[in-house]
């Protein structure tokens, strides 16, 4: 089968296409062929490795030191349907169309991959993809769903209350603008200056553009700020928080923790940072959402299996809105 294979970390020239033997399920597993995946943010951060040193040593030495040996397929969105099972296997069958995010485990730039049935301690999560959605747009789902509900779920929001999302244009963004206003909040969006009007026609009631405005200076205050990017001053933040009001940090580096020990004792302001939340029964949450109609994917740009290292390129430009697909076209012998 043909996979995308990660020989080094740094550029996307890292990654190339190859033939590689195709897996074979173990009786707990599923083999699942790979209609669609996605490229996102940390893709190619973790192809990079350009992540906190906190994070980096451990990932060296899970990944490989030098270049990557245990972990040499990327990418951990997907959409496809189920090729065979193992006799173990009670939930699933051949021909189930499925959608899911395989967290550390990766993998999902090949034709096929095989997945446990149960969730592993690697995060992977998978479900029936949603009926209304094709392959292309379920596999833009997973991640930025899951990460979306669980924050805005531990934020608590109230209808009416007002919700500034930075990095709304983003992946875990463009799902977070659409789940506050099914909350009932009023959400300001904060990303680059062309994604506002993608934003807007998403939901958005006000935008800002964080190159002309800077949100902690403008005097105005918020119930819920969720930073998706992890890029907001943290005690400006705080500053233009409501009393009662929460922050939330979805990507918070090496000091998301130490910050949040750090925020004053007996304050009304809350500080919360990424926690998980990769569930099958969350995943089945959002795909209810996107049944029901209250979410739905934003997809820039499609590229081919092939073109995977162009798409990668792309999203290192940060303009990327919402997600970015990468079709998987199967030849008719496999």
């Amino acid at each position: 089968m043909k996979a995308i294979v990660w020989t080094k970390y740094g550029s996307a020239d890292g990654l190339q296409l190859r033939e590689v033997t195709r897996p074979v399920p173990k009786d707990n597993e599923v083999l699942i062929k790979v209609h669609a995946a996605t490229v996102n943010t940390p893709d190619t951060e973790f192809r990079r490795l350009k992540l906190p040193l906190l994070y980096r040593i451990p990932l060296r030495l899970y990944m490989g030191f030098r270049r990557p040996t245990r972990i040499t397929v990327l990418g951990t969105e997907f959409a496809g349907e189920i090729v065979s099972a193992g006799k173990d296997v009670t939930r699933y069958e051949p021909g189930d169309q499925l959608f899911g995010y395989t967290g550390l485990g990766m993998g999902t730039y090949a034709e096929y991959i095989c997945l446990t049935e149960k969730p592993s301690a690697l995060a992977s999560v998978y479900a029936e993809k949603p009926a209304n959605l094709t392959y292309d747009e379920a596999a833009a789902v997973p991640f930025g769903g899951l990460e979306a509900l669980h924050a805005l779920r531990r934020a608590d929001i109230q209808r009416g209350q007002k919700v500034l999302i930075v990095g709304a244009g983003g992946t875990i963004g463009t799902y977070s603008v659409q789940l506050a206003k099914h909350y009932g909040a009023e959400v300001t969006g904060v990303d680059s200056g062309g994604k506002l009007d993608m934003l807007r026609s998403i939901g958005a009631d006000q935008v800002i553009d964080y190159a002309q405005e800077d949100f902690t200076k403008s005097g105005q205050t918020y119930d819920v700020i969720f930073d998706t990017i992890g890029k907001s001053p943290f005690s400006g933040s705080l500053r233009s928080l409501n009393e009662n009001g929460t922050y939330l940090n979805g990507n918070p580096g090496l000091f998301g923790g130490l910050r949040r020990r750090l925020t004053p004792k007996g304050g009304s302001k809350r500080v919360l940072v990424w926690s998980g939340g990769y569930t099958v029964k969350n995943l089945l949450a959002v795909k209810d959402l996107v049944e029901a109609g209250t979410l739905k994917p934003v997809i820039d740009r499609r590229y081919s299996f092939e073109q995977i290292p162009e798409a990668h390129r792309y999203v290192d430009t940060g303009q990327k809105k919402g997600n970015v697909v990468i079709t998987v076209e199967h030849d008719s012998q496999t």
